[in-house]
Formats: C-alpha cells, sequence, structure tokens
C-alpha cells in the first residue's frame, strides 16, 4: 500500500476512523495531517488520541499557540500544530527530532512548514467534498509502508481499497 483514500459524509464516521487509526498505530509512528482550516485535522486528531487511549476526559485542542500537546493512552502521543510556526529552529528549541519516531506517537498537524518531516511517516490529507462530506487520502511516504507493513495491511482492510498509482 502507498495510497488509499475514503470518503466521509460525517463528522462521526471521520471520528470512527480516526479511532481506529489510533487502535492500531504503535509507537514511532509519525502521522502527519494536512489539510485546509475547518477541513477536520483537529477532530481527526482528537479521535486518534481516543484510539490511543486517551482519556474521554482529557480535552483534546490543537496546540496552535504552543506548537506540541503531549497526551497519555497505552503510548505518549504528541500532538503538534505548526499553523504558527514562523522558523524551523523553534522546533528545535522544542527538542522536535526527539518525538519523533520514539516512544510514542507523533502527530503532526500542517506539516508543510517543515517539508523535512515527509520522510518514513503516514500522511492525511482531508479535503471538503461537499457540505458534509470529505474525502480523507492517506500515502506512506519514505520506508513507512515496509516498517509499518501490519498497519498498513489493516487500514486498507477496514477502510477501502488502495488508490491505483
Amino acid at each position: 500500500m502507498k495510497r488509499f483514500s475514503l470518503i466521509s459524509t460525517s463528522e462521526e464516521q471521520t471520528r470512527r476512523f480516526g479511532f481506529e487509526l489510533g487502535q492500531l498505530l504503535i509507537p514511532g509512528t509519525l502521522v502527519l495531517l494536512r489539510g485546509e482550516l475547518g477541513a477536520g485535522k483537529t477532530c481527526l486528531s482528537g479521535a486518534i488520541a481516543r484510539g490511543l487511549g486517551v482519556s474521554a476526559d482529557t480535552a483534546v485542542a490543537s496546540p496552535t499557540y504552543t506548537l506540541m500537546q503531549e497526551y497519555r493512552g497505552r503510548c505518549p502521543l504528541y500532538h503538534f500544530d505548526l499553523y504558527r510556526l514562523s522558523d524551523p529552529d523553534e522546533l528545535m528549541e522544542l527538542g522536535f527530532e526527539e518525538y519523533l519516531h520514539g516512544d510514542g506517537v507523533a502527530l503532526v498537524e500542517w506539516p508543510e512548514r517543515y517539508p523535512e518531516l515527509e520522510n518514513n511517516s503516514m500522511r492525511f490529507t482531508l479535503e471538503w467534498k461537499g457540505e458534509r462530506t470529505r474525502s480523507v487520502s492517506a500515502e506512506a511516504l519514505g520506508d513507512f509502508t515496509r516498517i509499518h507493513a501490519q498497519l498498513c495491511r489493516d487500514l486498507i482492510r477496514r477502510w477501502g481499497k488502495p488508490d491505483r498509482v
């Protein structure tokens, strides 16, 4: 699997996908979320957090002003939002590289602000297709498919067929 896509016809369906994705993620996974403002990145992030075992009592919000928020579930979730990032050196000051491919799952909204992330990651692009319909495209980048083969197989089995490339 290199790519696959699905059409979500409701916020609930997007949350269900995110929850199941979170259940499949293992420590060391880097997930990139792309999409315009309001496309559902934070909704998907919250559902992924729940799938990783983050308590329903814990509010999951986009860390736009702090750049990173850590959540505890069955493994740590490091949630980054790079929307307001003006200088990649800000990430280095946070020790950003230490969070990638380590003991938890790193989830990054607005990864296009730091293109170096596209190696060995799973990128999800959310795009509105109608009033309540959005497409969610997934693409395995770099060595992701080889390293996370079971995750890729499980995503296809649960959510659809791979795109032809």
